[in-house]
Order: structure tokens, then C-alpha cells, then sequence
């Protein structure tokens, strides 16, 4: 990051300090741009190092996708820009969101946004389950996404799913893996309109999640490219 509060995304890496504030402005857009969907919202974590940084992650959870019992494979099950509709005064007071089906069995979803050290990238974990709290399969998710976001699983050269224990919860959550994630950041960079191909921090996010909420059935309105 320069002084000018720019990443350099040529080399698609973002530092801890860079995803704090990235991670502030996708929120707001989000808030802004996506009515249609409850808001992201950032998690603080207790610091245990000496050091006084900022640490956390963003959450959008509770999310209900109504599955009929007798869709057919071909039927798009989630649609997240057209499809997505609210459902009002929910019992918990926390907002949901349907997909109306007839002989409907509602499937919850969380997703997390967290940074990874490692990597110095964003990874994106999530996991489904019934309305008993039951923990949804992989094959079972699968079939809740819309084609699109299947055939880009099986496509992909750069991302593909796997199983292991959330960072912060310790409990086992689904990830998409962030080995491919630098590489196609830079080609973002690459594709750039910016001077220099620089982006600003607050566009890192947004341009990250462009992407990767593709292969969950997660759009975004082209005005938070903006």
C-alpha cells in the first residue's frame, strides 16, 4: 500500500491492515447498493498480541433459500439479484430472505469473509443447514446453487471447496480455496481502466467478491464496481 491509501493489485496480495479498511467500504456499498439483502457486518475479535491493530471479519448469516422438495435439476434454486424477495416481521427480528417455492423446505446460510495471514488474501467461508440445525452436505449446497455457479465450480482453474475448521469458531465450515485468488487479482489489476493499473483499497473487496460470490450464487449490483 502506498501513501496515497492505494493497493497495488498487480501483485494481488492485500495487507491485514488494507482488508480492515476494504472490508469497512464493502460493507457500506453493500448497504447502499444492495437493498435486496441484509447488510454484512463486521465481527471485532479480541486482540491477544501486543500489537493494537484492528482484527475481525465480515458476516452475513441467517440467509434462507426455500427449496421445493420436487425441483427439477435444471430450475435455477437461487437468484440473488432477481429471485431474492424479503420476508417481513421474521420471528428472531433478524431479516430473511426466500426464494417461494410450492413444498418449500427451508435451507439457512452463513458466509464469512476472513482474512488469511498466509495468503494475504480475503477467503470466503460459508455452510448450510436445515431448519433442525442440521448440517447440510457439499452435494446438498450444490444443488441449492444456481447452474451457473455449479458449472463455474467445474470449470474453475483457480478456486475449488473444501472442508475445515472456521478460524475463529472451530467448527467445521466450507471454504473456497484461496491458492488461485492472487493470480486472478492480478489479472484484474491487469484489466484495469485505473492509471498504473492501481486500485483503491476500497475497491480491493468489492472487485475480490465480483468474483468469488459468483460461485455461491452471491451477485453484486455493477454499481459497487464504481
Amino acid at each position: 500500500m502506498d501513501s496515497a491509501g492505494e493497493v497495488v493489485v498487480n501483485d494481488g496480495k492485500i495487507t491485514h491492515e488494507g482488508f480492515t479498511v476494504a472490508a469497512r467500504a464493502f460493507s457500506d456499498k453493500w448497504k447502499r447498493h444492495n437493498l435486496s439483502l441484509p447488510p454484512w457486518s463486521w465481527v471485532p475479535l479480541i486482540n491477544r498480541t501486543l500489537l493494537k491493530k484492528e482484527e475481525g471479519y465480515l458476516s452475513l448469516e441467517k440467509i434462507i433459500i426455500l427449496t421445493s422438495l420436487e425441483e427439477s435439476a435444471e430450475e435455477e434454486s437461487l437468484d440473488v439479484t432477481a429471485g431474492w424477495s424479503e420476508k417481513e416481521e421474521a420471528d428472531d427480528d433478524h431479516t430473511v430472505l426466500v426464494v417461494q417455492n410450492v413444498e418449500d423446505e427451508a435451507h439457512y446460510y452463513d458466509y464469512h469473509i476472513v482474512y488469511s495471514a498466509s495468503y494475504m488474501v480475503p477467503m470466503l467461508y460459508f455452510r448450510g443447514y436445515s431448519s433442525d440445525g442440521k448440517p447440510l452436505s457439499l452435494d446438498v449446497i450444490k444443488r441449492d446453487l444456481p447452474s451457473s455457479s455449479v458449472s463455474l465450480l467445474l470449470e474453475s482453474k483457480w478456486t475449488f471447496i473444501t472442508q475445515e475448521e472456521h478460524p475463529y469458531l472451530n467448527r467445521p465450515w466450507f471454504k473456497l480455496h484461496p491458492c488461485g485468488t492472487e493470480e486472478w487479482i492480478k489479472l484484474l489489476s491487469e484489466s484495469s481502466s485505473l492509471n498504473d493499473c492501481r486500485m483503491p483499497i476500497e475497491l480491493y473487496l468489492v472487485s475480490w467478491f465480483s468474483v468469488v460470490g459468483q460461485v455461491v450464487g452471491l451477485k453484486i449490483p455493477h454499481e459497487m464496481l464504481i
